[in-house]
């Protein structure tokens, strides 16, 4: 299915605006690197995609619009009962500009400043930004802790769990028993749970992705968000969808949405955008996650040819391969001074994700495979100079330099 579609031919995106490749010196600090920052994807959306929304466009008239109608609901039924065969209840559908916009507003339903919100760690970098800006205190976990796990859910403070799943930035796709203990754990402590699934389309070929509405109680303090932007690379379409446990939060979701935001007219765009990658984008995605499961082959390759005592293995999803390297003993800035001002390539550092990424890097190959090889050789020489390996001897250590303001996205 992936010969249908030819994800080896480069799109230039320079000049467009583009956060990975126009702005890339706003957080390293130099221009003109080879980006594998941001998660977007370097690739054009499906072509269906992009049929609907030339007939939209062509259409002339981009007035107020709505969402709440049945191409739009059906659509996101249509997706989980064939992808995932999970039952979704329209009623309990509410659509948003963002998912970090619609994380913010249940966190204001479903706690008050001051609580604490769990998240396991490494943790997606909005997160904690987001968390402190409305007062939340963030309660980070270890990834595979239970004990820690459960012991931040009891706290009587703790009012919602805010799961990324799969997870960003390790790719982790959590199992049905794993999701069942997270569960019960929630449901024993009174904690409403949050499941940001945007990197649930890209799941690979022995992993499969299992929406939270599979294991929250019926009715009860749950809500799913998530966006075709991710899996379709159209995040700049805007636009994103909850689906929540219960109608009365709902409801009340809604009402902020509307009256408090002024957002009751979405992007039309977007709109036309899910409909038809849910409705015909299917084949698209699955070449799509075979082409990047074979970029990730070569990371695997490369790496482990170079530094076997590396062994690492790629992610369970998506296109982000988090890489330990802590085997190799390279200080973090050390590394990254190398790659940035020898390979002159952008690859971000572990830290992005709280201290407990300190000796990781996280290298997107969301791109043809020309790309993903230049990539991965880059920081394989960095490797090489910097941990005093065959090749090159280990420098200096010299300042960090990932210091422009946070990502723009995930």
């Amino acid at each position: 299915m992936e010969d249908a579609y030819d994800f080896d031919v480069p799109v230039d995106r320079h000049g467009t605006w583009c956060t990975q490749w126009d702005y890339v010196e706003d957080r390293f600090g130099v221009p003109d690197l080879l980006p594998f920052t941001i998660s977007d994807m370097d690739f054009e959306t499906a072509p269906e995609v992009l049929a609907a929304l030339r007939g939209r466009l062509e259409h002339g008239v981009l007035g107020y619009s709505r969402w709440r109608h049945e191409d739009f609901l059906s659509a996101v039924r249509h997706w989980y009962a064939t992808r995932y065969d999970t039952p979704v209840d329209v009623d309990r559908i509410a659509y948003a500009p963002a998912v970090l916009y619609q994380v913010g507003r249940i966190l204001d339903l479903w706690s008050s400043p001051g609580d604490g919100v769990v998240v396991h760690t490494p943790a997606y970098d909005a997160f904690p930004r987001l968390l402190a800006a409305r007062g939340r205190e963030f309660r980070g976990v270890p990834l595979h802790d239970w004990d820690a796990l459960e012991r931040e859910l009891a706290r009587p403070d703790t009012s919602v769990l805010l799961l990324c799943s799969p997870h960003n930035p390790t790719g982790h796709v959590w199992s049905g028993a794993e999701l069942e203990r997270m569960a019960a754990l929630c449901e024993r402590h009174g904690v409403a749970v949050i499941s940001d699934e945007i990197h649930s389309d890209l799941a690979h070929a022995l992993y499969r992705h299992r929406p939270w509405a599979l294991h929250g109680r019926p009715g009860g303090r749950w809500a799913i968000v998530t966006s075709a932007s991710k899996s379709f690379n159209i995040p700049a379409l805007t636009g994103s969808y909850g689906i929540f446990g219960d109608a009365e939060s709902c409801g009340r979701y809604l009402t902020l949405l509307k009256d408090a935001d002024g957002l009751s007219s979405p992007a039309v765009l977007s709109v036309a955008g899910h409909i038809a990658a849910y409705r015909e984008g299917g084949p698209w995605l699955d070449a799509l996650n075979a082409y990047v499961a074979g970029n990730l082959d070569l990371v695997r390759e490369r790496l482990l040819r170079s530094f076997p005592e590396l062994d690492w293995q790629p992610p369970q999803a998506g296109y982000l391969a988090w890489i330990d390297l802590r085997p190799l003993g390279v200080p973090d800035e050390v590394l990254q001074r190398e790659l940035i001002h020898t390979e002159k390539v952008a690859i971000m550092p572990g830290t992005a994700y709280g201290p407990e990424g300190a000796g990781f890097v996280r290298l997107n190959v969301g791109c043809p495979r020309a790309k993903a090889q230049a990539g991965v050789e880059a920081l394989i020489r960095a490797l090489r100079t910097t941990s005093g390996a065959p090749g090159g001897a280990a420098p200096e250590a010299a300042p960090a330099t990932a210091t422009g303001p946070a990502a723009e996205g995930n």
